[in-house]
């Protein structure tokens, strides 16, 4: 990839790239999308793209005052009308332990498998690092599904990898993905325009009121407004001036 600067000599992220049709976005907790790049993905839906959600879990220890069974059907609402807010229908769950995802086999075969459902040309997820590019340390189910759907993208095309998914579910191999794209990512190399879909970013991520209740004492929107504002903007420098919601992409 060729390295473009700015007239100030600020290195530019280049254009996500157009060419693909469907995409899997794969996190661990509803939420993640909508304060990582749900601004993007309103755009590509906008495009006739079609993307489809894959949540390893439901949330389910995300409010500390609320029984975890009832956090988690809350929580699945609330992501199913986030999602329908930036055109997103396909929502699926994977029904993994909130806070204690762990990265192996089992993780890596059920993101292969809807790899091999879904046949995604472009497989997105969150940040797998460690830190958050500094000293803000990474929780460990973002590391694991960030690791597992890295994995899972090569996994799905190699039918020797998971033969039962063949033999238990008729899941033929999907060697298609192109790109897994990393949101959140302390280095990230391409980005997308977050103007045309940021209002409707900030109403997806509002979605999650009873969650963001909990979380903040900020009102609820204006909380939404300035996360995504500032986050966007923090990458518009290195992206010819304009707000963005930037990944690391990692061709295949």
């Amino acid at each position: 990839m060729t390295e473009h600067t700015s007239d100030h000599g600020i290195p530019q992220l280049e254009e996500m790239p157009a060419d693909w049709q469907r995409a899997l976005a794969v996190v661990a907790h509803p939420d993640d999308l909508e304060y990582g790049c749900s601004a993007a993905v309103a755009q590509w839906t906008d495009g006739g793209r079609e993307v489809v959600y894959l949540l390893v879990t439901r949330g389910e220890a995300g409010i500390d005052t609320m029984d975890p069974a009832a956090c988690a059907r809350l929580r699945e609402r609330e992501q199913l009308a986030s999602a329908a807010v930036v055109g997103v229908s396909a929502v699926e769950f994977l029904d993994h332990e909130d806070g204690v995802i762990e990265y192996g086999i089992r993780l890596r075969r059920d993101i292969a498998a809807a790899v091999r459902r879904h046949r995604p040309e472009l497989v997105i997820t969150l940040n797998h690092r460690d830190t958050w590019g500094g000293t803000a340390w990474n929780t460990p189910d973002h590391r694991a599904v960030g690791r597992a759907a890295l994995d899972a993208a090569s996994d799905a095309g190699n039918r020797w990898i998971f033969p039962e998914l063949i033999s238990e579910q008729g899941l033929e191999p999907w060697n298609g993905v192109r790109w897994v794209a990393v949101a959140g990512s302390s280095t990230p190399t391409h980005a997308v325009d977050a103007g045309p879909g940021l209002d409707r970013a900030v109403r997806s991520l509002l979605e999650h009121r009873t969650y963001l209740e909990v979380l903040t004492d900020q009102d609820p929107e204006k909380y939404c407004r300035a996360f995504l504002d500032g986050a966007t903007q923090a990458a518009a420098a290195r992206f010819g001036g304009r707000p963005a919601v930037t990944f690391e992409l990692f061709g295949r």
